[in-house]
């Protein structure tokens, strides 16, 4: 299923990698070791990399759908640059020494205590000064707006058996206990998704 939703879900993200690629100004052509936590089709690192010549890209996902991604950094021109690590985001050893960690489209699968036992790995896999980036629908703190990320609060009720879409302010609880610094928020139009920056 995994492998489908990866191959589905590319043409869907390339605008949301764009424009993240742009927030995180990677065109400035810093040395970057960036890990991208259940890749999928990989599209939001090889974007990274294919702006920054100096990005490294390692992707934490299942064995079976990595080969997607890989699929795509080549398409892409930078599989020299892109390295995979297969297996659970939870169990698998990312090592250390990241500039910049990519949760995309992942924290919305579990509860606020799944979310900090991830986010404690990401915090430790950080350089000091590294940055945790989340790609999430995040609905105001009302919950009823904006209307997609409010609806995707029951896409994930009916889906998932503890996820939700949180709040910024329960994004930044959750990386604060994690140990993190401090959190931004940043809208990624003219997509509907955000993303917060989190700081070690």
């Amino acid at each position: 299923m995994w492998v489908e939703f990866a191959r589905s879900m590319a043409p869907l993200a390339r605008l949301v990698a764009e424009l993240l690629a742009s927030l995180l100004d990677a065109a400035a052509g810093r040395p970057w070791k960036v890990l991208d936590i259940a890749a999928g089709h990989g599209l939001f690192g090889i974007t990274l990399a294919r702006y920054n010549p100096k990005a490294e890209i390692v992707a934490v996902d299942w064995k079976n759908v990595l080969a997607v991604a890989e699929e795509n950094a080549r398409a892409a021109g930078i599989a020299d640059r892109f390295q995979t690590l297969p297996g659970s985001a939870f169990e698998v050893d990312y090592g250390s020494g990241y500039d910049l960690v990519l949760l995309t489209n992942i924290l919305h699968h579990f509860d606020p205590a799944g979310c900090e036992t991830l986010l404690g790995k990401v915090h430790r896999a950080l350089k000091p000064g590294g940055r945790a980036v989340a790609v999430e629908m995040v609905p105001d703190e009302s919950r009823v707006a904006p209307a997609v990320a409010a609806a995707f609060a029951l896409v994930m009720l009916a889906g998932t058996p503890t996820g939700d879409a949180y709040t910024f302010a329960e994004y930044e609880r959750m990386f604060r206990s994690a140990g993190f610094a401090r959190s931004e928020l940043h809208d990624l139009a003219p997509s509907p998704q955000r993303a917060v920056i989190s700081y070690r």
